[in-house]
């Protein structure tokens, strides 16, 4: 049974799913080399578990147990745990330089799980000394909101990886749903066409970027595209559909837009730049 969860990478995804195991109760190792990222994410965990609490959806007890089962390390030495996910830099040579350390000081039954949203968890898995505990946990962020994971196996992920795992997310309190490795998963497969239709609406001068968000929310969607791309990230959401492009044989349909690609080449990311398709 899984006691210990390591998460590597303390940025907006990793101390998002680091608040939601230690509120799922398990003790919690939130790793990064910087020690500047450490405190910005205790600071948010500790805001958002406030908001928690002030909202009465869990009481002052609740969330001093849920700060006191997370410590913050900087030292890879530290990431020791029965389940190690990974959050860091979407580039696949650094999420293996990542697992290539961490395993050998971990058990031989320490599970390796990527938080990535669209690359090749295969190509990680066949690349490490035990594949077959190697699988994807893709969470949603805001996480501590977002119920749905995706837990991503692989051909040569074991029947009790997959699991363990599942099980885990449930104790988290979460909903796993299962699927195989592909291009995009099931969520970002499917959600391209929500994203890459919009940009293109407005590259081809047939709507502006408010109007879309607003008709879209009010047919039903909780955000529109470009609210939505700026609360991921638009270096994220690029990055994604440039994946999906490149392994589904570049299909017109898929192709990422300009306008995005310039948004990140500015820099304008959204809310965790200050600046993206709004100002914040």
């Amino acid at each position: 049974m899984i006691q210990t969860i390591c998460i590597c990478g303390a940025g907006t995804m990793g101390s998002g799913i680091a608040q939601s195991v230690a509120m799922g109760g398990f003790r919690t190792l939130l790793y990064d080399l910087n020690p500047d990222m450490l405190r910005k994410a205790a600071g948010a965990i500790e805001k958002s578990l406030g908001t928690l609490k002030e909202k009465h959806k869990i009481s002052l007890e609740e969330m001093q147990a849920c700060l006191d089962r997370i410590r913050y390390i900087s030292e890879a030495g530290d990431c020791i745990a029965d389940l190690i996910i990974e959050a860091i830099v979407e580039r696949p040579e650094a999420k293996l330089e990542l697992f290539r350390l961490l395993a050998p000081i971990n058990k031989p039954a320490t599970i390796l799980a990527t938080n990535t949203s669209s690359l090749s968890i295969t190509a990680l898995a066949e690349k490490l000394p035990h594949p077959e505990r190697v699988a994807g946990m893709h969470f949603f962020n805001p996480t501590p909101v977002m119920k749905l994971v995706e837990v991503v196996r692989t051909e040569l992920t074991s029947e009790l990886t997959t699991k363990t795992i599942m099980e885990t997310v449930i104790r988290m309190g979460k909903t796993p749903v299962l699927c195989k490795d592909s291009p995009g998963f099931i969520v970002n497969r499917v959600a391209r066409p929500y994203y890459l239709e919009a940009l293109r609406l407005v590259e081809q001068g047939m709507s502006d970027i408010e109007s879309i968000d607003t008709l879209m929310e009010a047919a039903g969607f909780k955000m529109g595209p470009f609210r939505l791309m700026d609360l991921i990230g638009n270096d994220v959401n690029y990055a994604v559909s440039c994946s999906v492009y490149e392994a589904m044989g570049r299909p017109i349909r898929l192709q990422p837009s300009p306008i995005q690609a310039k948004k990140v080449r500015n820099g304008e990311l959204g809310r965790k730049s200050g600046r993206g398709y709004y100002d914040y």
